[in-house]
């Protein structure tokens, strides 16, 4: 199903600073009106109005630079008021008209634009980036211009009076850099990767996935993906036909978002079809579903009326649903669905019959439920006289709990009780971290049975400064250092991955790192229960939605550093920086990982093989939550805690450094190694 609509506009406005300076303002003004689109508030008018009259006046000694007004930064689905090319540097201008301070919330946006750029916008990637703020009524600061190590300077602090002086100087500071052309800047590709949070809103929001995500040619991309559903849908429309897909991919690779963009397109180009977003996943429901009601609670309908939080809760059900939820509602009921088209998210996570069994019997007092979940499902769908298409979202390696059925159940429900079903899949199907050793070939051989390529996801986007990140963390998982190793010099410089034995310099390496709005956190196995003297409680109520969407100035939010999210917790989800806490429940024992779990008043080891799998996974899962890179705290251990010896750690620091992770030094032990290599010398 095609999307013709127009990609957003770069900018309203655009010209060399000296055809600015001798145009009209008026009709400056009024191009950037007449490309808004929308009813413009006084506020708005006066705005543009005061910095047009603003950067005449201030930049009138630069007339060799080039200027863009509302400049579109679809990731965070905003503009940026002005971007400055000049000198072969990007300056991007926030404009706080009648701001009397540096508000850290402005901070913090103009250095979002700066990073997005940095990150995302092809032609920015090599460039210097100065973002500045100008407060018009503020008091001045002096300007000292440094540059992160990827050559994005901290924000610049201006009333705008000499605001050319200042640029002219920062150009001077860096004379070599190569010249831009401004129509090739504006025209360079725009690749960005959402967090799925971003994502969620801008996609409720109307846009379309290419604004706001990459689409680089040479890679298989969630477009593909999504064009090639739509039109097994539209097949399964025209043929009268029910249809079944399976959509795999690996960690980071953007299946939820490929899931979402589904049901945002059907809904959109469908009038009479609904289609619905499930997931068993109760935290990213809650999260997703909290997030676009906030987004919507704050921007107001379409005529920009206030929409109560209440209301926006309510509306938000009908997107984004708790597929235990949707289960129970059509326990209750044998009518076929309202919706036609349903994306299950985490399909491998749908329980077997032993758990919904006794599920079903403990909390819903029903005895001896007939099916397992996939059957279920399923069953529920075919209740459709007509056509209905189902798109299951399987990650491999994802399984994190005890009765998570995998992608054979699936199968076997289709082939024992829906033959019919017409049944599409990557062609990635085979491989062992989806099927689990079944044999697939065997169940699906009485099926209506197709492999389709562009229904596999292979690159990982979560990570955009580390596409192999997820190979890394297979190789770590696996056990196999060396080729761990390998892969970790290809992406170390791009994606830091580091380890220490203190958690106050995790804290640290975290808190350093993050730049803007970028979110930070703690995460833990949910078995990692002798984490607790460190003051990570992993039993504690731990609250998704104020973890993950709460600004940094309150306790309950992951910037806190304080609350670890468990596996169960953030799968699904991501944060740009990661502090991974290890216990002692996934440890190296003999070059081997030793599965344990706690129990009483001592570790137990974990033999069922099953069991094994799911605490490996879980700690996969934490390992591949962090999209810019990730600090690995192994605790040192206390040698009069029984439960906690130093050799139980020890093990699992030497592993992580033999796969190249490089451990950090606190100050302390830096000047002790100082102290000893003088005492060597001497």
């Amino acid at each position: 199903m095609p999307d013709n609509r127009p990609l957003l506009r770069p900018a309203y406005y655009a010209e060399y600073v000296s055809a600015f300076l001798a145009t009209d303002p008026e009709k400056i003004y009024a191009q950037l009106g007449l490309r808004h689109g929308h009813d413009q508030e006084l506020e708005q008018r006066s705005a543009w109005i005061e910095q047009i009259t603003l950067l005449r006046k201030s930049i009138a000694n630069i007339p060799q630079a080039w200027i863009a007004f509302e400049f579109s930064i679809p990731r965070m689905g905003k503009r940026a008021d002005a971007i400055l090319l000049c000198g072969g540097i990007v300056f991007v201008l926030e404009f706080k008209i009648g701001a009397e301070e540096f508000a850290a919330a402005a901070i913090e946006q103009v250095t979002d634009y700066a990073l997005d750029l940095k990150n995302f916008h092809a032609a920015s990637h090599s460039r210097i980036v100065v973002p500045v703020l100008i407060s018009t009524d503020a008091a001045p600061k002096p300007v000292q211009l440094e540059l992160w190590e990827d050559d994005v300077s901290p924000p610049i602090f201006s009333t705008g009076q000499g605001l050319g002086d200042v640029i002219l100087s920062v150009i001077g500071s860096h004379a070599d850099q190569p010249s831009l052309d401004p129509d090739a800047w504006m025209a360079s590709a725009y690749r960005p990767t959402p967090t799925i949070i971003e994502a969620a809103r801008a996609l409720y929001k109307g846009h379309r996935v290419e604004e706001i995500t990459r689409s680089d040619a040479e890679k298989k991309n969630l477009g593909a993906t999504t064009d090639r559903i739509n039109w097994i849908i539209e097949g399964a429309k025209e043929n009268n036909k029910k249809v079944i897909c399976f959509v795999t991919g690996v960690p980071g690779a953007g299946k939820t978002l490929a899931g979402l963009n589904l049901v945002t397109q059907r809904a959109r180009g469908n009038s009479n079809e609904n289609a619905v977003f499930l997931s068993g996943n109760g935290p990213l429901v809650d999260v997703l579903r909290e997030a676009l009601a906030r987004d919507e609670n704050e921007r107001g309908d379409l005529r920009g009326l206030p929409v109560k939080i209440g209301d926006a809760r309510r509306k938000v059900k009908s997107f984004i649903q708790n597929i235990h939820h949707f289960r129970d509602h059509y326990l209750q009921s044998s009518t076929a669905p309202h919706e036609l088209t349903v994306v299950f998210d985490e399909a491998q996570r749908a329980w077997d019959r032993d758990k919904i069994t006794k599920f079903m019997s403990r909390k819903r007092g029903w005895r001896d439920f007939p099916a397992s979940e996939p059957e279920f499902l399923i069953e529920v769908m075919d209740r459709h006289e007509g056509w209905c298409a189902i798109i299951c979202l399987i990650g491999g390696g994802q399984e994190i709990n005890e009765g998570e059925a995998g992608l054979a159940e699936w199968f076997s429900a289709l082939s024992r009780r829906f033959p019919r079903w017409e049944v599409f899949s990557s062609d990635q199907l085979l491989d062992p971290a989806y099927h689990w050793g079944k044999n697939l070939e065997a169940m699906i051989s009485r099926l209506d049975y197709r492999l389709e390529s562009d229904l596999h996801l292979s690159v990982a986007v979560r990570s955009f400064r580390a596409e192999k990140l997820s190979q890394f963390v297979n190789e770590l998982v696996a056990g196999n250092a060396d080729l761990a190793q390998q892969i970790y010099r290809e992406i170390e410089v791009s994606y830091p991955v580091v380890l220490t034995r203190s958690l106050e310099v995790a804290r640290a390496w975290l808190r350093a790192r993050a730049r803007g709005s970028e979110r930070y956190g703690l995460v833990a196995a949910s078995g990692a229960v002798r984490l607790k003297p460190d003051g990570i409680h992993v039993k504690s109520d731990f609250e998704p939605i104020r973890w993950f969407l709460n600004p940094r100035d309150d306790v309950r939010s992951s910037f806190y550093l304080e609350d670890a999210a468990t596996e169960f917790s953030i799968q699904g989800l991501e944060l740009d920086w990661i502090g991974v806490c290890w216990d002692a429940d996934f440890r190296r024992e003999n070059d081997s990982w030793v599965h344990k779990e706690f129990k009483g008043s001592g570790w137990r080891n974990v033999n069922d093989h099953r069991r094994k799998r799911y605490l490996a996974n879980s700690y996969r899962v934490l390992l591949t939550r962090a999209r810019q890179g990730m600090v690995i705290y192994v605790p040192k251990g206390d040698e009069a805690d029984q439960t906690r010896p130093p050799p139980f750690y020890d093990g699992i620091a030497s592993y992580l450094k033999a796969c190249g992770i490089p451990e950090l030094i606190t100050q302390g032990e830096a000047a002790q190694m100082t102290q000893a290599s003088q005492t060597a010398i001497a």
